[in-house]
């Protein structure tokens, strides 16, 4: 340190005026020139010898205590108070007390209204004393950002809320800045509302909270929304605190769902349900409102720990079934909407929150099963008489057929047994068909009374619904309204004449229609089916007859009363085979006795030819016997 003061002293070794030692103490500067000059070779050491040996040790130990004074230490990274000397075009002169000035762009001070000025006092940070040209750099921005970024962690912890300007639109959200440091403020965290211009929020000066930061890369997340919530939760205490049921609230309709409406109640949520909101009944909550909808409401209850009030609006007028007109009794003829279906009927509105019940039983007076949900459509108008009427249950039953006459009551003169008539099928079951004659009248014919000559699996197989249809009142049950009603005795049994034609062993030509492992049906002449047993469809060649083939099939059983025929087309050719057979045995038979007879012929005259034979040989014999005798008579 003597070095350097010994290098402000004047060349002539003179002691050092008083002047000059104040103006070395009042210095902030480290002589640049002459302390870089110390490491050069030419350095005259001699004749700095010689101003040294000028002072006692006494004052160089006091003009080192003086320069040593006029410096500070400083490391990299450290904060320190920094004076505006001065002001380029570009950048800033300060000063803080090292051997050195720094500059500092005049972009770091674009956050001073007006700008810096010459003897301003700031905060700035040592980034390097000394760069790799020798200079000093500072900088007010890293300063700013850390001490920020230090305000930033401190009011995270506490909850702090701070004050941060919007600079611009980023992706997600928007960049705000605190305490001169960017942070980030999440779309989803502007407003307790949804947000999609963020535009409208670039240059405003709002107020937020800390809510998340990244120690490591010194991120920090803002919300705004949080405040909002902060401020909803305590209006929610504040209303929750003072609810009680069957208060009445004004809310703003903030949403509409299938189920309902949430309203606002000034910082609190309230549900409107569907069914609150009518005494009547409707589909779907928009029919009668609109979203920002201001409503009055009626608090009909509410759950602190919960936090959910339900809510009601039909609660403030009376029910409508306390308002009847009093001259609305059983007997009175009424007009309804249909609002409701079914499977037992049928709800009529005959008034907002009034409604009655048309039961299946009371649509018609026929005896007809009916399907509400096909008879009857939502929003159609019916005219109805009130059969039961108990204000106290809010029930009301009504009747459309009693509007009209009961039908059955004189059924006898309009449909005696035995008439014919034209219908309608309504209805067809497995087992029959429902018809139709006039309104309230209506009969089954049962599936066996279709056809004198076909079997039905299904009745569909012959009629279907919305078809005419002519039948016979076969007979009538005026209790059980019923009517059983007959199709094929319109017509005469043909049975009684297709006996004679269809005899047993009789053969027709038929077409196999339907098969199965048990056989097949098989349509023969004038309408009539015949079943083939299966084994009776074997053909000679051994194949069966097939679906759609033609055929002959002989008949070989005719039951008239059950009114069934049964063919065989096998039987025809096993029949042939035995005639034949027959025929062969008796050309067998004839041929055998003929040559039976031929024989005989023969074996007769075989026999008269061996016994004259034997005669001639005897008299041969007895000759030859006769002349041996002589012969031996001469010898003697």
């Amino acid at each position: 340190m003597s070095f350097n003061i010994n290098k402000q002293l004047n060349a002539e070794d003179q002691e050092p005026k008083a002047t000059e030692v104040a103006e070395v103490t009042a210095t902030t500067k480290a002589p640049e020139a002459p302390v870089v000059e110390t490491a050069h070779d030419d350095f005259d050491w001699s004749r700095d010898k010689r101003n040294v040996s000028a002072y006692t040790a006494e004052e160089k130990a006091k003009y080192d205590t003086v320069y040593d004074n006029t410096f500070k230490q400083i490391n990299d990274g450290e904060m320190i108070q920094a004076t505006v000397e001065s002001l380029t075009k570009t950048d800033a002169v300060v000063n803080i007390g090292f051997k050195s000035d720094g500059l500092i762009s005049l972009n770091e001070f674009r956050d001073i209204p007006g700008g810096v000025k010459v003897g301003d006092v700031i905060e700035v940070m040592v980034v390097e004393k000394e760069d790799r040209d020798g200079n000093l750099h500072l900088s007010r921005k890293s300063a700013r950002t850390t001490r920020a970024w230090e305000r930033i962690v401190e009011v995270n912890k506490t909850g702090e809320i701070v004050t941060g300007l919007v600079t611009s639109k980023t992706k997600g959200g928007l960049i705000v800045d605190v305490f001169g440091m960017e942070t980030f403020l999440p779309g989803s965290q502007i407003d307790v509302k949804p947000v999609t211009d963020y535009d409208q929020f670039v240059g405003k000066t709002m107020e937020f909270k800390v809510v998340k930061i990244n120690e490591a890369i010194k991120n920090a997340v803002v919300s705004h929304k949080a405040l909002i919530e902060s401020d909803i939760e305590a209006q929610r205490a504040e209303i929750i605190g003072k609810l009680e049921k069957g208060q009445v609230l004004e809310g703003t309709i903030k949403n509409i769902t299938d189920f309902g409406a949430f309203l606002d109640l000034g910082g609190l949520d309230g549900l409107l349900y569907i069914t609150d909101i009518s005494w009547g009944r409707i589909n779907h909550p928009s029919e009668v409102l609109k979203m920002d909808q201001k409503l009055n409401v009626v608090v009909l209850d509410f759950d602190d720990d919960k936090k959910r009030i339900s809510l009601g609006l039909k609660q403030l007028t009376p029910h409508p079934w306390d308002t009847l007109a009093e001259n609305l009794k059983e007997g009175e003829v009424v007009k309804g909407k249909v609002v409701n279906i079914e499977d037992y009927g049928a709800f009529l509105e005959i008034m907002p929150g009034v409604e009655g019940l048309v039961h299946v039983s009371e649509i018609t007076w026929a005896n007809t099963p009916i399907n509400a949900k096909e008879f009857f459509k939502l929003g159609d108008e019916y005219e109805a008489k009130v059969v039961t009427l108990d204000k106290d249950t809010r029930k009301m039953s009504l009747s459309i057929k009693q509007l009209t006459e009961d039908p059955w009551s004189t059924i006898e003169n309009q449909f005696p047994e035995g008439s014919k008539h034209n219908g309608v099928v309504k209805n067809i079951t497995p087992y029959g068909v429902f018809v139709e004659l006039a309104t309230g009248i209506g009969g089954m014919i049962h599936i066996s009374d279709l056809s004198w000559l076909k079997r039905f699996n299904s009745p569909n197989e012959y009629t279907k619904v919305g078809n005419d249809i002519e039948v016979l009142i076969l007979s009538i049950d005026k209790e059980g309204r019923k009517l059983q009603l007959g199709h094929k005795q319109i017509e005469e049994d043909p049975w009684t004449s297709l006996e004679s034609i269809f005899t047993i062993g009789s053969i027709h030509e038929g077409t196999v229609i339907k098969k199965d492992d048990k056989g097949a049906m098989v349509q023969l002449p004038y309408g009539l089916e015949g079943f083939a047993p299966a084994r009776h469809l074997a053909k000679e060649d051994g194949k069966t007859v097939g679906v759609d083939e033609i055929a002959n099939f002989m008949v070989i059983e005719f039951e008239r009363s059950d009114k069934r025929i049964v063919v065989s087309h096998t039987r025809l050719w096993e029949q042939q085979m035995e005639e034949e057979k027959q025929v062969i045995r008796k050309e067998k038979q004839v041929e055998a006795e003929s040559t039976k007879k031929a024989v005989k012929a023969i074996q007769s005259k075989v026999e008269k030819t061996t016994l004259g034979d034997l005669s001639a040989l005897a008299d041969l014999k007895a000759k030859l016997d006769g002349d041996n005798a002589a012969e031996e008579a001469k010898g003697e």
